[in-house]
């Protein structure tokens, strides 16, 4: 489905910054998901020696087919970057011109680039001209900076451009850059957009909190697969979930408290094995708070994990609240975020 990645459900685990480390990857593969990707990272944290470029560099045997997004303010540290990463083993490069975190905006980075489509260009050619020949290069967009007159048509330049360029396929979140995560993602442009490009591969996202809802997507807008972002987070479920709908199979039951507590435990796990156990206490106390959603005490659970401090602490957690022989309220399934929003999450 892209390029030579082969997929057998249309369902990506998005990248996702502060979040897609290895561990939640790990954990998203095991329920289904059949590609994913990193964390975005800087072209220059890639090309210049330090602790991220190893980290970055390292791509596990058990962690493919994995795209490495890229973020940068200029063609040929990108174009590096780019080359640095495949050497190493990913997959595939996504190119990020959607993240719309203002630190990474005023640094003319992500999201910015729809406002400049000659820059993004340059950016998209240089990439290409580095690695296409090895690997399938993709595109992170929104649908445009703002609402403002040029922002469509600049759009439009840059995914034109891009196919035109030789990328396999394009990302499209259903909100500008200026809305952040304010208001609904307009499913209604991504279906424009696949009418515009035809037969080449567009992938989509926003508001993608629940299988019904990704199936929905490709129901109503025509995509070719959808990108899960911060509805994945604490909920690897819901790639199985997806992979049952899209066999015509009904939904089966939310996990219950049992299962719910084996996957936080496993994700736990890989948590300390590739962050060691000081680190994984603290990362894994933002993935509590999202897998607590599922748990039918939800916000007794969120606060228990809110205030780990350490490994003895995160276990702590699951003994009391995830035995699975303990008398719980019936589990509802999540539909949104509710009250408990993720609010570290950005998708890149």
């Amino acid at each position: 489905m892209l390029g030579n990645i082969q997929m057998d459900v249309p369902f990506v685990q998005a990248a996702l910054s502060g979040y897609s480390d290895l561990p939640m990857r790990r954990m998203a593969r095991a329920h289904g998901a059949p590609y994913c990707l990193n964390e975005v990272v800087l072209d220059t944290l890639v090309t210049h020696k330090g602790k991220t470029r190893t980290r970055v560099l390292r791509v596990e045997p058990d962690d493919h087919p994995v795209g490495g997004q890229l973020m940068g303010a200029a063609p040929d540290p990108c174009a590096r970057a780019a080359s640095d990463m495949v050497e190493a083993g990913y997959d595939a490069i996504d190119i990020n011109f959607g993240c719309s975190v203002r630190k990474v905006l005023r640094r003319r980075r992500g999201g910015f680039h729809l406002s400049q489509p000659e820059v993004a260009l340059d950016i998209v050619r240089c990439v290409y001209d580095a690695v296409g020949d090895r690997c399938p290069v993709t595109l992170k967009m929104r649908r445009g900076f703002d609402d403002s007159a040029d922002s469509e048509p600049g759009f439009f330049t840059i995914l034109d451009g891009a196919f035109e360029a030789g990328v396999t396929a394009v990302t499209v979140h259903g909100r500008t850059v200026a809305q952040g995560y304010v208001g609904p993602s307009d499913w209604r442009f991504l279906e424009r957009v696949k009418r515009h490009i035809g037969e080449k591969i567009l992938l989509g996202s926003g508001d993608l909190f629940s299988a019904e809802a990704c199936l929905r997507m490709l129901d109503q807008t025509g995509v070719d697969g959808v990108s899960v972002a911060r509805g994945c987070i604490g909920n690897p479920w819901i790639f199985d979930e997806c992979s049952t709908l899209c066999a015509g199979r009904p939904l089966p039951p939310p996990p219950g408290v049992g299962e719910q507590g084996r996957t936080i435990a496993a994700h736990f796990a890989e948590s300390v094995k590739v962050h060691g156990a000081r680190l994984a206490a603290r990362v894994m106390r933002k993935f509590g708070i999202m897998y607590a959603e599922h748990h039918p005490c939800a916000r007794e659970v969120r606060d228990a994990f809110v205030a780990v401090k350490s490994v003895a602490g995160f276990e702590a957690v699951l003994r009391r609240w995830y035995d699975p022989d303990g008398e719980w309220p019936p589990v509802q399934r999540r539909r949104g975020y509710g009250n408990l929003v993720a609010a570290g999450a950005r998708q890149a």
